[in-house]
């Protein structure tokens, strides 16, 4: 049922949780509220945030977005500090900041068995139009959030967006995320590693996890929590939508499929039965942690992830799960070993119903702009000089006959303006894409921009040379940069503008951001250019 379009009587304020007499549910959910008449009350306990993880929102559609936040006045305890019972949530949408014009409201149960997280699909908003939204429990109102609908259909407004992956808290500190958030991007695509399952110490000595390697549903929801308590993250949420996938960290280092990385029986990975188990607990976590729709929640060990954005006539977005499907990487996934395995025809990054839906995806595409948000090295990777093809095995290397597949696809049906958008490997990349890397003369059918990490590897050397060899053997990239950052892109019907934006520092906060390279595409000219 569509909530009424008028405004709640008299004005919200943002209180403590604990902070009046008869705080209904939000006395409720901490477990406390009015005492019995034969018991003296208590003395009054300092005010409870339970919106310490702050809000988000995603998956927009033209007339939809997603709404999440999550209860949790103790984020790193068992349970986030709520009681094991469910907790009415109210939410609202208003065209302005001050909520004076309020369009949608309703109420959402947050339950013990998702983490008392909230997933509200508010519908029947209006295309590419900025909304604020805020929850409300008892008398305590969270932040406020801003959110954007997609264009609608038969429309081609510019898109301002930006794409990031690979936070390592460990490793530094998300200035990156606090820049993007101050860009006001439409929307940001989050292309996996948004955290790592790491143990304390593990990974870097900027910052520390709490506990060691996580495995257990409760170990992964904390994780989470303690990213979602950093306030350049937070930041980024509550000004415009994600829309998300996973690489590995959010699970395993490395996985593929139901394969950990490695067979430990004191990791728990030592049978695929014991790796089921701590997979299911890590989507579990995923899904309760992001701003994805109910449908999406994960059925045992799987988690529908892949799927499409139009965004008018501007851009399709055609997001892929390159983990949750794929066979094993070749040669034990070893750093540029090459061979008849790169070329298996059994081996897939895909599964064979992705890459049915990714084929229909780009055949059905009205948009300028055929755009792949996903994780890993598309482009050949070779880093061995001579006739060796080498290859990065985890990547689209590894799966060579899956890559042909789709870079086929595009070159027999002719899709125009493919853009591939990866992250991954902790440095910026820009490739031209042909069908057989190996023959520079071959047509060129689209572009790959690979974001650096926000965190991950810390602060980086500023260098643009990967090395003799890598220019000699890979003739398709055109730019190279070892600083962190993220890369914000500008689409038109015309043109397609990605500007890769660096901070020289994630070891101490407060580093300035600066583009250090950007690069144009024309609609219709496969390739990039500077401008």
């Amino acid at each position: 049922m569509t909530p009424p379009r008028t405004s709640m009587a008299g004005p919200l304020r943002r209180r403590g949780f604990l902070g009046i007499a008869g705080a209904g549910a939000g006395a409720l959910l901490l477990g406390s509220g009015p005492a019995p008449a034969a018991v003296a009350a208590p003395p009054a306990r300092a005010p409870r945030d339970p919106f310490t993880l702050g809000v988000a929102s995603g998956d927009p559609l033209p007339d939809a977005v997603v709404l999440w936040t999550r209860l949790a006045p103790d984020p790193l305890e068992p349970g986030g500090g709520v009681p094991a019972r469910p907790v009415a949530v109210r939410w609202e949408v208003a065209l302005d900041e001050r909520f004076r014009t309020v369009v949608r409201r309703g109420v959402e149960h947050a339950v013990p068995e998702e983490a008392h997280t909230v997933h509200a699909d508010v519908r029947g908003l209006e295309p590419h139009r900025e909304y604020h939204y805020r929850f409300r429990v008892g008398d305590t109102l969270s932040p406020a959030g801003r959110t954007r609908t997609a264009p609608a259909p038969g429309t081609a407004p510019a898109v301002d967006f930006a794409f990031a992956s690979c936070a390592n808290w460990e490793a530094g500190h998300f200035t990156a995320y606090r820049h993007m958030a101050e860009e006001r991007p439409d929307v940001v695509f989050h292309l996996g590693d948004y955290l790592y399952e790491y143990a304390a110490g593990a990974n870097g000595d900027v910052r520390t996890h709490v506990g060691g390697e996580i495995h257990t549903l409760d170990d992964y929801r904390r994780r989470h929590a303690q990213y979602k308590t950093d306030p350049d993250l937070t930041l980024l949420h509550s000004v415009a939508p994600f829309i998300v996938t996973w690489d590995d960290h959010e699970t395993d280092n490395n996985y593929a499929g139901l394969t950990p990385e490695n067979r430990d029986p004191a990791q728990g990975n030592d049978t695929t039965e014991h790796f089921a188990a701590r997979r299911r607990a890590a989507y579990q976590a995923y899904w309760e942690h992001m701003p994805l729709r109910r449908f999406r929640k994960p059925v045992d060990t799987g988690l529908p992830l892949y799927r499409r954005f139009v965004y008018g006539d501007t851009a399709t977005f055609s997001v892929l799960d390159t983990r949750q499907y794929r066979t094993d990487q070749p040669y034990g996934d070893t750093w540029q070993v090459s061979g008849p395995d790169q070329w298996d025809p059994e081996a897939t990054i895909l599964g064979e119903e992705q890459h049915a839906w990714l084929e229909e995806s780009l055949t059905r595409s009205r948009s300028t702009w055929n755009v792949l948000p996903q994780q890993i090295y598309f482009a050949n990777w070779d880093a061995v000089a001579g006739p060796d093809d080498g290859g990065y095995n985890d990547g689209w290397d590894g799966y060579r006959i899956s890559r042909d597949r789709v870079l086929g696809h595009v070159a027999e049906r002719g899709i125009d303006n493919f853009v591939v958008l990866t992250g991954d490997v902790h440095a910026n990349w820009t490739n031209d894409l042909r069908r057989d890397f190996e023959r520079p003369e071959t047509p060129v059918l689209g572009s790959e921009f690979v974001c650096t990490s926000i965190t991950s590897g810390g602060d980086g050397t500023g260098s643009h040379d990967p090395g003799r060899v890598y220019w000699d053997e890979n003739p398709h990239t055109k730019y190279y940069s070892d600083r962190r950052g993220y890369v914000r892109c500008t689409v038109s019907r015309d043109t397609y503008t990605a500007d890769y934006r660096v901070v020289d520092r994630v070891t101490r906060p407060g580093a300035p951001v600066r583009t250090d390279r950007s690069f144009v595409i024309e609609a219709g000219v496969p390739g990039v250019q500077t401008p």
